[in-house]
């Protein structure tokens, strides 16, 4: 029986991640880097490392990484400070299992984007708690995210459902031994989610989820 829920952010309950994505792009674009879609989702979302090596490999100084990483994270910012962006469908969801689980968001995301992307959004007043990069050491696909989450929320793990959009939020999840269903985006559909409980077709599926006796995968 499922008592406590952790929703990822990007992807799953705001629609941020083609924002990341198109800015990262654009920084990398102005030193000749093509960063392609399918490039992005290989490092971004499957393996959680980032593109910043690929300008390093061309010779670009630690100097001038951190540079275009701050160009980076001040587009972004601008770009998610314009509206909010919430996914099709989740606000009734959060109304509907709002009190009757313990809800907490866990996430890669920085956490002055992250509160810039919610200054507007009213959803975090559905949840418990709040986990973002600034809370862990490692981020996903490592499974401290949701250790932390385990031990924050004291319900055991098999009692918890992490709610992911993508293949390092699956990760993180499994390792953690924290059953997860995964919702897939524009970006992240195709993918196999490999040891998922459930693949939703969209986000309303979840209610019957969290309703019924979910049987988690074996994670061997």
């Amino acid at each position: 029986m499922v008592k406590a829920i952790f929703w990822d952010n990007d992807g799953v309950l705001v629609d941020t991640e083609d924002i990341y994505f198109r800015a990262t792009r654009e920084v990398l674009a102005s030193i000749d880097i093509d960063l392609t879609k399918e490039r992005y989702q290989d490092l971004f979302l499957v393996q959680g490392r980032g593109a910043w090596h690929l300008a390093e490999e061309r010779g670009v100084t630690k100097r001038d990484v951190d540079r275009l990483r701050d160009e980076r994270n001040a587009l972004y910012g601008r770009w998610l400070s314009e509206e909010p962006r919430l996914m099709a469908g989740v606000t009734p969801v959060l109304q509907a299992l709002h009190g009757k689980y313990q809800m907490g968001v866990v996430t890669s995301s920085r956490k002055d984007h992250f509160d810039l992307i919610h200054a507007k959004t009213g959803l975090l007043k559905y949840f418990d708690f709040v986990l973002t990069a600034s809370d862990f050491t490692r981020v996903k696909p490592d499974p401290e995210p949701y250790l932390r989450a385990v031990a924050r929320s004291g319900v055991d793990r098999s009692a918890c459902l992490a709610v992911e959009d993508s293949e390092r939020g699956l990760q993180a999840a499994k390792l953690a031994g924290v059953p997860c269903v995964v919702v897939p985006t524009a970006l992240t559909r195709g993918t196999p989610f490999l040891g998922a409980a459930r693949i939703l077709g969209h986000i309303g599926e979840l209610l019957e989820v969290v309703s019924s006796t979910l049987t988690p995968p074996s994670y061997r």
